[in-house]
């Protein structure tokens, strides 16, 4: 196929792709499409950025078209999604090839904002519905929705499903569906769970797979540093000073961890914003927006927000912290190097995690060129202990802005009985000195604050971050973190 419009697609949506500038089909759109149009099952491996979505997008636009609408509280075609921004971008996709079809409605539904919108808009009923496992099962427990009557169901990024703990909900969701429909089954890579979960969905499918899996981007120029952890921050900023990127995707992989290098940008001078799964809906979409029209330069992410960042022009993926999956690797530097442009993808690694390169260089079967940078980044003893939230041994932090005050000097009542011994000096009243604060044998010692690690376990309970602005006359910005919700509900 080398035109669109050899697929025998409606006229509506011959002129929806043309008004988009859809020339030429990708591998997957012309493997996938003519299957999907004669309503067989569909199993697809697929690196993002490869057109997957218009692959199944325009087949079901093209067979419901013809049909009744949906009745209300019910779903015509239901597309299940990881992440809020990729329900979010599947639905815009849904309504731009749609634009003429004016009887067809497309709704999302996902967590993080109020249920009464989304169960209002379920009662008359969709035709084509983008949801998250979370949110849908909510709204199916409440009955403002109900599966029995769809007709086609598609399955997206099926392998981040499994990395968020959705396999069980999609299970569930799964056994409300009628048997008499067509399943579509897309991720990028194929586990073992993965594989089963297609088997239990589909029913003598087509296999289509555009590249073998765990295979990077081949536009995607990579390179590893190796640097100590407390030299990352000062490594980043030459980094950016060097590349001057257009537009980069920072990675790291703990919300903290984002929070934290978006505050440190700021202090040296270099605006950026931070999206994770504790950023409410609002500013989740802010900082993405910001990000798409590039006033923003910089996006400090997390992977379970990755996939739903598509945007063009991202000149350098770099993942300050390498994954402890490999297949997120892939994921990652896949949002670069789109829509045919090329990219870069610039990795630290630390002594920590050489064990995750090596199991990158596995799954991608390539050794990755790397520069050693260690022992040349002067490391700052403030900065470490600062970054990890670690109290520097020898002395207890004073206030900030107060200075050190003296201790009173003893009185001569005070000094005689500091000089007798303990039980003598002991009045009738006085409290019993406590033997834990003294170290008597066999008593414990009062327990001591534990210095806080980055381990990602308190990432529910951050406080203010912002999105900091640089030194030259950029108005700094703040936002309250919210409390985050389950992504995806």
């Amino acid at each position: 196929m080398t035109s669109f419009s050899d697929f025998g697609l409606a006229d509506t949506l011959n002129r929806a792709l043309t008004d988009a500038g859809y020339e030429t089909p990708t591998p997957i759109q012309t493997q996938a499409i003519p299957d999907l149009l004669k309503g067989r099952d569909l199993l697809g491996i697929a690196q993002t950025g490869t057109g997957k979505t218009a692959a199944f997008a325009l087949p079901i636009l093209q067979r419901l078209a013809p049909g009744r609408p949906a009745q209300p509280r019910r779903v015509r075609a239901l597309i299940l999604s990881p992440t809020r921004e990729l329900a979010t971008q599947i639905a815009e996709s849904f309504k731009l090839y749609a634009r003429y079809m004016n009887h067809m409605s497309v709704a999302v539904v996902f967590g993080g904002v109020g249920h009464r919108p989304q169960e209002d808009r379920l009662k008359r009923g969709v035709d084509i519905l983008v949801a998250t496992p979370g949110r849908l099962m909510d709204h199916m427990a409440a009955g403002m929705v109900s599966l029995e009557s769809t007709e086609i169901f598609v399955l997206d990024e099926a392998d981040q499903m499994l990395d968020m703990g959705f396999v069980q909900p999609v299970r569930r969701i799964v056994k409300t569906l009628p048997k008499a429909r067509q399943s579509l089954f897309f991720s990028a890579t194929m586990p073992k769970e993965i594989g089963q979960l297609a088997g239990e969905m589909l029913f003598n499918p087509v296999t289509v797979s555009v590249a073998p899996t765990g295979t990077t981007v081949e536009r995607v120029e990579q390179r590893v540093i190796h640097v100590e952890t407390a030299a990352k921050r000062r490594l980043l900023l030459d980094v950016i000073v060097a590349e001057k990127p257009e537009r980069a995707l920072i990675f790291t992989r703990t919300k903290h961890g984002a929070d934290r290098v978006v505050r440190q940008l700021g202090q040296d001078g270099v605006e950026a914003a931070a999206i994770h799964g504790n950023k409410s809906q609002a500013q989740r979409e802010k900082a993405l927006a910001s990000f798409k029209a590039g006033s923003t330069p910089i996006l400090v992410a997390t992977d379970i927000a990755a996939r739903g960042i598509d945007v063009t022009g991202v000149s350098h993926v770099i993942n300050y912290d390498l994954p402890n999956i490999p297949e997120s690797y892939v994921h990652r530097i896949g949002r670069t190097a789109r829509a045919g442009a090329s990219g870069i993808a610039i990795s630290f690694c630390a002594e920590d995690e050489r064990p995750f390169l090596k199991d990158i260089e596995k799954i991608t079967r390539q050794k990755i060129p790397a520069e050693d940078r260690r022992g040349t980044i002067a490391l700052s003893e403030k900065t470490d202990s600062s970054e990890r939230g670690e109290r520097p041994s020898g002395k207890r932090p004073q206030p900030r802005g107060r200075r050190p005050v003296a201790a009173a000097p003893a009185s001569a009542e005070q000094q005689r009985r500091d000089a007798m011994p303990a039980a003598k000096a002991r009045q009738p009243g006085a409290a019993k000195p406590s033997h834990a604060a003294h170290g008597k044998p066999g008593q414990a010692k009062a327990p001591q604050r534990p210095a806080h690690r980055d381990t990602g376990a308190s990432e529910e309970t951050l406080g203010r971050v912002g999105f900091l602005a640089g030194r030259d006359g950029m108005k700094r910005k703040s936002a309250t973190d919210d409390r985050g919700s389950r992504n995806g509900r």
